[in-house]
């Protein structure tokens, strides 16, 4: 009868797997090797930003489809092969992430003491924390001490980053399924604070919603009209909207505001406001920066910690575009 114990015991194992890598993080990793890290790419980040402020979304959106997506091994950035960035659902990732993250690795490896002991999936995550500083948001201690992935696959990117039509339901199983809270959920959400979005991921909203109504009645009518005449039907594919349409450059918490009068731009924003079980987060965050701010440092630093490899798993990239 001694072997049932061990049926129950693996379980508990796998799912803390992630937990136990992730105690292997710390702020102060490169404290030897690279004391500073946090000021070379601070300095390469902010060079980026000035030229561009989609260098603040765009690399904030790669941080985010890296970690969902085979855990924050800075897998996306892998260009051989059929790598997770050509699949359709990361198609619309801006280059300017992708570039801001090469351009910290490039000014990190110029010091001498600082070459190829960096992971690219540390780089990344201290350039999220500078891109959502530098545009307005919190200041926060980034945990350490990634290694980087050798293998990325369009296959692995299926059914692992959330689309613009689900419901609340389909969000929180695809957060829970990575460690993270409904709460967690919403304060990332709100990252879309200083988000912008091709037409096609929300025209049905606007167009053709259901046979009774063209307009999702969800969605505030003047601004469903607004959107309607910055993506007419047959509208250029390259034109982007904000997805905050009041401080698009600011991260803030209007985007919460901005649900409370029907104007999240995709259902999977509106719902929040929408559906009784998150109502109440997304008008704490609302009436309150401050709460939103300590949410949104929480749920980065939880996704942060998402599938992390460490000590001897995967390697320092020399080029954070290939395997070494």
């Amino acid at each position: 009868m001694e072997t049932p114990k061990f049926a129950f015991l693996s379980l508990p194992l796998l799912l803390t797997s992630a937990t136990i890598s992730s105690a292997q993080l710390s702020s102060g990793f490169y404290k030897n090797t690279c004391p500073n890290v946090e000021q070379l790419v601070r300095s390469a980040v902010a060079q980026k930003f000035q030229q561009t402020f989609v260098t603040a979304p765009a690399t904030l959106r790669l941080f985010f489809h890296d970690c969902f997506v085979r855990g924050c091994d800075a897998s996306i950035l892998l260009a051989n092969g059929r790598p997770e960035k050509d699949h359709p659902d990361q198609i619309s990732l801006a280059g300017d992430g992708f570039d801001t993250v090469i351009k910290a690795k490039a000014a990190v490896d110029r010091d001498p003491k600082c070459r190829n002991k960096v992971s690219c999936a540390d780089i990344l995550a201290l350039a999220t924390r500078d891109v959502v500083n530098l545009a307005g948001g919190p200041f926060y201690n980034v945990e350490l001490g990634r290694r980087d992935g050798r293998i990325s696959t369009i296959a692995s990117v299926q059914r692992h980053l959330p689309h613009p039509e689900f419901n609340l339901d389909q969000l929180n199983s695809m957060f829970n399924f990575n460690g993270l809270s409904q709460t967690d959920m919403i304060a990332l959400s709100g990252a879309h604070t200083i988000g912008f979005s091709h037409c096609n991921k929300f025209s049905n909203r606007i167009y053709n919603f259901s046979p009774r109504n063209r307009i999702d009645p969800t969605l505030n009518l003047q601004y469903a009209f607004q959107l309607r005449q910055m993506c007419p039907l047959r509208v250029d594919p390259r034109i982007a909207i904000n997805m905050d349409p009041v401080t698009p450059q600011k991260f803030d918490n209007q985007y919460f505001k901005n649900l409370q009068q029907g104007k999240g731009l995709f259902t999977s924003d509106q719902v929040l406001f929408t559906d009784a079980r998150s109502k109440a987060t997304v008008n704490l965050f609302a009436s309150n920066e401050g709460a939103f701010q300590k949410a949104f440092v929480d749920a980065v630093t939880k996704l942060g910690r998402v599938g992390v490899k460490t000590g001897n798993q995967g390697e320092i990239r020399f080029d954070c575009t290939r395997p070494n």
